[in-house]
This record gives structure tokens, sequence and C-alpha cells, in this order.
């Protein structure tokens, strides 16, 4: 039987736009199933945010690049229980020309980015197909958008995503699954350290920087009844960026 109270499962949040994204829809009334690789500290930390807030929250230490372990993790869960949204957010930056990039650095973005959304979605996709229920949810990027030098590999694969979400939602609309994306544009986190900032918000119509908190309402508006007849869509959050 399927539980009363409804599941998220974040991947990658732990910190910055994940962690926000988490503790929304937490707020919102979701359990949270909590995804991180390697920083157990910022995910307790997160956790006990939700927690102290009167939500639930598991964590779900797996590496979204390595299917057996993405397997490992979900498929006892998924005996009993079905998220009802997935929002792939892992992935990382790993900036270099394309001339002197190096060939790890190519492949280790394109596999937590892209392979990631695929060994998740996979995952879980059955069990929200059974269930006739679903809002999966992708976060790309300005840069699957618009050139950004030095980072072919992750503008690559965000772009990828963008070609995934629309290819899937048009399979699984009719099983009552939607799939959109929300691309961020320059946003408050620890991925712009070491970037000139000053210079960035120039470039950007509203002049600053966006923040998670504001990528994690534009998730959980997706997630809410409210989109229920939005799916194959990205939403472009970036201060006006390319407008």
């Amino acid at each position: 039987m399927q539980p009363t109270r409804k599941i998220a499962l974040v991947t990658g949040g732990s910190r910055g736009i994940g962690a926000a994204v988490a503790r929304r829809l937490a707020r919102d009334g979701f359990d949270i199933w909590l995804n991180y690789a390697t920083n157990e500290t910022a995910a307790l930390t997160v956790r006990s945010a939700i927690e102290q807030a009167g939500g639930r929250c598991a964590l779900l230490k797996f590496d979204v690049a390595d299917a057996g372990a993405v397997a490992a993790a979900l498929t006892v869960r998924l005996e009993n229980e079905t998220p009802l949204v997935l929002v792939n957010n892992a992935g990382f930056r790993r900036d270099a020309l394309l001339a002197m990039m190096k060939d790890e650095d190519w492949q280790a973005v394109i596999n937590v980015t892209l392979n990631g959304f695929f060994n998740v979605t996979k995952t879980v996709l059955p069990a929200m197909i059974h269930r006739r229920a679903g809002r999966i949810i992708n976060i790309a990027s300005a840069a699957a958008h618009f050139g950004v030098a030095g980072q072919v590999n992750y503008s690559a694969a965000k772009a990828g995503l963008l070609g995934a979400t629309r290819s899937l939602a048009a399979e699984v609309a009719k099983r009552g699954i939607l799939v959109n994306a929300v691309s961020p544009g320059f946003t408050d986190t620890e991925m712009l350290a070491g970037l000139p900032l000053e210079q960035i918000k120039k470039q950007i119509p509203l002049g600053r920087l966006g923040t998670v908190e504001e990528i994690a309402d534009t998730v959980a508006f997706l997630a809410s009844p409210s989109a229920a007849y939005i799916t194959g869509q990205t939403l472009q959050v970036n201060g006006g960026i390319g407008a």
C-alpha cells in the first residue's frame, strides 16, 4: 500500500540548490529522501533543519553516477514507497578550455549530471508509472542555453538534460507523470567561488545573483498542483540574461 504522506527524492541535496530544494519541499509537507555522495556533515545539517521544522528526512548516501549504488540504495525502499517528486539536482563543474581538458574531467561531469539523471530516473520511474503519478524536475543551468568558455563539458551535460526532459515528458505524460526542468542563472552558491562576481552582475539585467531560495521556490511550484498542466518545459530563473 502507498503511504499517505508524499515523498520527494532530491539528489545532490546536501548543499546549495539541492539543500534549499529539500528544505522548501519539506515545508510543503513532503517527506524528503536526501541523497548525497560524500559530505555527510552537510547532509546531517540539512536533515536537522528539516526535522527541527517538523518535517521528516532520510539520508541516502550513494553516487548517482554508479548505477549499482543507485539500485542498492533505492530498490528496497521502492518496494513499499514511491516518491511523488524526483528532483535530479546532482552535478558539478570541472572547468577547462576544451583543448586542455582532461578526459577524466569531461567524463566525470557527464557521468554525474547526465548518467546520474539516467540512473536515478530509470530506477524510480517504474514505480511512478505503476502509481500513475509523479513529477520529475531536472536542474539544468544557463550554461545549457548560452555559450560559456571553459565549460564545454558542463554545458554539454546540462543541454543533454534539457533534451532528455522534453523526450521523457512525451513518453510518460499519459501515465500521469510530468517532467520539467529549471535552469538557474548565476546563483549565490559555492560553485561561483573564484569567479569575478562584480563583473558577472553587470551582465545580469536585474543586477544581482539569484538565491537558492528563488530556485527552490520554482521547483516547489513545478511540484505543486498549480503546475498540473505543465510538462516538457524549462523555466529559466536567471535575472533576465538573454532577454
